[in-house]
């Protein structure tokens, strides 16, 4: 981050301090400075029409005491109005907005203090970067209570390095969260392209208005997400919808396909009409997945993270890896360190397949898509990850050489050995192992990673990882046993 960012995002973040005390949370302080900050750039940029009913940042600013907080309240429920506003960007960041502000005082440090900021600076650095900021601010603080997990940067940078977006391409995430990973999609297009200038106007309108497309289902996630790509300069709005649910569908096709769904089994049972093997299992990775398989266009290619269960657990989660490789390519797994995300404890994965059947096959069929899946081990003999070492680029650094140029895992590839971490199953070793992805083969020496943690917050977060864990396993087995037959009575 540009020096002149992170000073303001710590100016901005300093407030959030004395707020606390006024019983405005984290969480709740990035959606009111949100809010804020939309109208104060709308000013900036001379959008101010966006707005209906003359409403615009100088009226909020100049403002006093209660008849401000008066208004700012009457305001958001005006801009979150679909009868009032029309614009769809305003209406998405506005839907059922509320302040947490209780005294009008401190509505008035937010606005005296962003009216000080260096705007032209701040635009010329990139909005966009200042707004990450503040977002992972939030997620830092909040990371032991955080319902979601957030994808850290340096392993979204890695994924897209793999993947290769370019172009003209439809790039989909079923769960953006705050769209982590069609931003960073953006990005590397962006570089590609001279900052899109190498494109036509035909074919920039097309990414800044129709490349990137998802949803998030959680609300005030899905404001963060469509002000954070709104500005990166991506207009084209991610849905708050389901996509395990009928809207899952209205997505469409996509080239490529990055995302990080929900870890956690949600409330609610999938009722996807398109789906066949998971319709009706609870909300959680496995209807992804599949999400995933069905809307890959041929050949095109995707990166998701999972959790470990996924690649070993029987029954629905069998047939699921059956039916992926029977319909795509799955070329590589890496196994990912524990502790990289915000509940301590979770092992996860990236699958890295492309689709290369023009429709959809049995998982039974008996042409597989799948020769070999190469693995990469990033978790044995791994330090602990946290505050105190974060996870880098340089982490990933021979996974990305060993993996190769090809985005569709066609890259010369060779193993390495018992002692490396990079080995390769063929399909029948695959199916000689029950179907079970989860191959491990390096002694891991280093102990359990938890040992090490000395912040409160990670900590908490760990002990809120293994309680969620353990939770899932009951509900599991509770639905197993509800499942089972009854013994018959005896005559």
């Amino acid at each position: 981050m540009n020096p002149n960012t992170a000073e303001i995002v710590a100016k901005l973040w300093k407030e959030c301090k004395t707020l606390q005390s006024a019983g405005v949370s984290y969480s709740n302080y990035v959606n009111e400075l949100t809010y804020l900050l939309f109208l104060k750039m709308l000013e900036e940029t001379g959008q101010e029409n966006r707005l209906p009913n003359g409403h615009c940042w100088s009226k909020l600013a100049k403002m006093e005491g209660g008849d401000q907080l008066e208004y700012y309240k009457s305001m958001l429920l005006e801009l979150g109005n679909p009868k009032k506003t029309k614009d769809p960007v305003t209406l998405a960041i506005f839907t059922d907005a509320m302040t947490h502000l209780r005294l009008p005082k401190d509505l008035k440090t937010l606005t005296t203090n962003i009216d000080k900021l260096d705007w032209f600076t701040a635009r010329e650095d990139g909005l966009g970067d200042l707004y990450e900021g503040l977002l992972e601010k939030t997620t830092s603080a909040t990371k032991s209570k955080a319902g979601q997990y957030f994808t850290p940067r340096a392993l979204i940078d890695s994924i897209i390095r793999l993947i290769k977006p370019k172009p003209g391409e439809v790039i989909q995430d079923p769960a953006a969260g705050t769209g982590g990973f069609l931003i960073a999609a953006d990005h590397y297009i962006k570089d590609e392209t001279d900052d899109l200038f190498k494109l036509s106007d035909a074919e920039g309108h097309f990414q800044r208005h129709q490349a990137f497309v998802g949803h998030e289902w959680v609300p005030d996630t899905h404001r963060l997400c469509v002000m954070n790509m709104l500005l990166h300069g991506i207009e084209n709005i991610v849905g708050c919808e389901d996509s395990c649910a009928p809207q899952g569908e209205h997505l469409g096709r996509a080239d490529v396909i990055l995302t990080n769904p929900p870890f956690n089994k949600m409330s609610g049972n999938v009722n996807r009409p398109d789906f066949t093997l998971t319709a009706g299992e609870r909300v959680g990775p496995m209807p992804f997945l599949e999400h995933a398989i069905r809307s890959l266009k041929l050949h095109g290619r995707c990166a998701i993270v999972m959790p470990d269960n996924i690649l070993f657990g029987d029954g629905v989660g069998t047939e699921l890896r059956r039916f992926l490789m029977a319909n795509c390519n799955l070329h590589t797994i890496l196994r990912l360190p524990t502790g990289i995300f915000y509940a301590q404890g979770v092992k996860t994965n990236v699958m890295f397949f492309s689709r290369e059947t023009k429709k959809i096959m049995p998982a039974d069929h008996k042409k597989q898509a799948t020769k070999e899946v190469w693995f990469y081990d990033l978790r044995a003999n791994m330090p602990s990850f946290g505050k105190t070492n974060a996870l880098t680029d340089k982490h990933f650094e021979e996974f990305e050489k060993l993996f190769g140029d090809d985005p569709l895992g066609a890259s010369d590839r060779e193993e390495q050995g018992e002692d490396g971490r990079w080995r390769k199953l063929t399909r029948e070793q695959i199916a000689e192992r029950g179907d079970n992805l989860d191959w491990t083969w390096l002694r891991d020496e280093s102990g359990d990673p938890e040992d090490d943690m000395t912040d409160p917050d990670e900590i908490a977060a760990a002990i809120m990882g293994h309680l969620r864990a353990a939770l899932d396993e009951i509900e599991a087995l509770s639905e197993e046993l509800e499942d089972a037959p009854e013994p018959e009575a005896a005559e």
